[in-house]
């Protein structure tokens, strides 16, 4: 009689490979690969972390020389800070003032917008290295080998924590001559709204199915919360408000950094981190990778999609409609605070003659909402980016191909998303002007044209987008660089007192300060023309070279 071998149990995945570890722990066999993971996302980010906390940096300590070349006096600042209580509509920008010395003004100018500016770093990398890999099909080829299910979330947070750390440290020693404990606070409270919003976007990489939809849900957090902390500060004056509470970057100005510290506002930044980091690793263990908990709703979509354009009006059109209501509530904003203005100067020679220089000398009025038009058509500069590089990002995840494949080619294919780019650039600044007006209450006609005049700007950066993207899509992302350049010049060189040689390196330097000032039609067209030739010349390019591979 023949002895029966008994059949081996197969072995439990969940303990053989490291990658499928209990879900709901985060065990150090759960963890394996994290330092690995940590140094390739230091290394494919070591220039944009630099790049981030460079300019968030420069932003912040470039101001206290600023305010004291403005008010060099303690009996000037003290006037300053009185004539801006009760101001709500400055107060819905920038918070309210709880000090008169050179660093406690420094937060209130800057300190709210390090803090939205080391959120969105914070949310871009946290995506980047989780949905984004997953995306793309890469962390499925990492997890194939020795890596832990937590391991890739672990060093996307990592990766954030290192960028907020390096802000915080720049902050510190920069503002430490302004009082050492108020330069603490201030770093720890921009590099801990930086860090809540890490863990936000983590837990909304976990939700969605695409690295893009996961951006914007975040980014949308971070403007309710921006929107929250406007309301809650233009009803008072201290920051007591419940709404101003509610949101974390509400936290970053009771933080009071300058003003006698509120240090236990940090365990507000802190509870936030242990709950929603834990929230995030719960779900990162109860899917699978490449799964999420609210999957792309599958076929057959709604209505037709008989053209690449409307291929492509279907893939951006949420963006289109968040960036349109974003511009209409900072048009708002924006027109609302023109009424301000004149307090804002009040009777300091300097601050009216950065107000000039940044929107032209027909008046301070005239002149602050010109240059609140040129604020937003350089926000605007951003979207168009974001929209041109649709195009990467279809490339890049072989999207684009299956389109291709059929009778489509590649200038019709490329146009469809350029529309949307370029008109959507105009949209949207036809309806920030449309807020802008309906806040300032007067001269809609001369508002709407002053926004429209940014046009040619704004599309001579989409054109590069354009050009950088038809040479190379591993070049294309340099756009974003030219866009944030010029956002940089144009909202702190006046305050620099940059030399126009400098200033006239954005496109943006070259339009006329409108409205206000004399209408000055050659520079309107010659930055069109050269949008058109950039823009001709990208298309020329994505035309002759291989996709995916150059």
């Amino acid at each position: 009689m023949t002895a029966v071998t008994p059949a081996r149990r197969p072995a439990d995945p969940r303990t053989s490979n490291p990658h499928t570890s209990h879900p709901r722990t985060a065990s150090p066999r759960s963890l394996a690969g994290t330092t690995t993971l940590l140094r390739l996302a230091l290394r494919r980010d070591r220039l944009m972390i630099p790049l981030w906390v460079l300019v968030i940096g420069v932003m912040v300590l470039s101001m206290p020389g600023t305010l004291e070349s403005l008010y060099g006096t303690a009996a000037e600042r003290a006037d300053f800070a009185r004539s801006m209580v009760g101001n709500s509509s400055l107060n819905a920008m920038y918070g309210p003032v709880f000090g008169d010395s050179i660093g406690a003004l420094t937060v209130w100018r800057v300190g709210v917008f390090a803090g939205v500016f080391a959120a969105i770093m914070s949310l871009l990398v946290v995506v980047r290295h989780t949905r984004d890999e997953e995306e793309s099909g890469r962390q499925e080829m990492l997890s194939a080998g020795i890596v832990g299910r937590h391991a890739p979330l672990t060093a996307a947070l990592l990766t954030a924590a290192v960028a907020n750390a390096l802000l915080a440290l720049l902050i510190t020693a920069g503002l430490a001559g302004q009082g050492g404990a108020g330069a603490l606070a201030l770093g720890l409270g921009v590099g801990g709204t930086g860090m809540v919003f890490a863990t936000m976007a983590a837990i909304v990489a976990q939700l969605t199915e695409s690295a893009r939809l996961a951006k914007g849900l975040t980014s949308g957090l971070l403007g309710a919360a921006f929107v929250l902390r406007a309301a809650g500060d233009s009803a008072t004056d201290d920051g007591s408000s419940p709404l101003t509470w509610i949101s974390p970057i509400g936290w970053l100005e009771n933080l009071r950094a300058y003003a006698s510290e509120r240090w236990w506002v940090l365990l507000l930044f802190a509870a936030a981190l242990a709950v929603q980091g834990s929230a995030a690793y719960v779900l990162t263990g109860r899917r699978d990778v490449g799964m999420s908990f609210l999957p792309t709703r599958p076929g057959p979509a709604r209505g037709k999609l008989g053209t690449a354009g409307a291929l492509a009006w279907r893939l951006q059109r949420g963006g289109v409609l968040g960036w349109s209501l974003g511009f209409l509530a900072s048009g708002v904003v924006f027109g609302s605070m023109t009424q301000g203005a004149v307090d804002l100067v009040g009777d300091n020679q300097q601050t009216r003659d950065i107000i000039e220089r940044m929107g032209g000398q027909s008046g301070v009025t005239q002149a602050f909402l010109a240059a609140m038009v040129g604020m937003l058509g350089m926000v605007a500069a951003l979207f168009i980016v974001s929209s041109v590089l649709r195009l990467h990002g279809e490339e890049t995840s072989q999207r684009a191909e299956p389109v291709l494949a059929n009778a489509v080619g590649r200038l019709r294919w490329a146009s469809g998303h350029l529309l949307i780019a370029f008109g959507g650039s105009a949209l949207i600044m036809v309806i920030g002007g449309l807020g802008l007006a309906l806040g300032y209450g007067h001269d809609f006609g001369a508002v709407l044209g002053a926004c429209l005049v940014q046009l040619p700007a704004i599309w001579v950066i989409g054109a590069l987008a354009v050009l950088l993207h038809g040479i190379s899509p591993q070049v294309a992302v340099g756009a974003w660089g030219v866009a944030g350049a010029a956002l940089l010049i144009g909202w702190i060189g006046p305050a620099l007192k940059l030399p126009q040689s400098v200033m006239n390196l954005s496109p943006f330097g070259h339009l006329p300060k409108l409205p206000g000032s004399e209408m000055q039609w050659t520079p309107v067209l010659t930055l069109t023309v050269i949008a058109v030739a950039l823009l001709v010349a990208g298309l020329a390019a994505l035309r002759r070279r291989d996709l995916s591979t150059a």
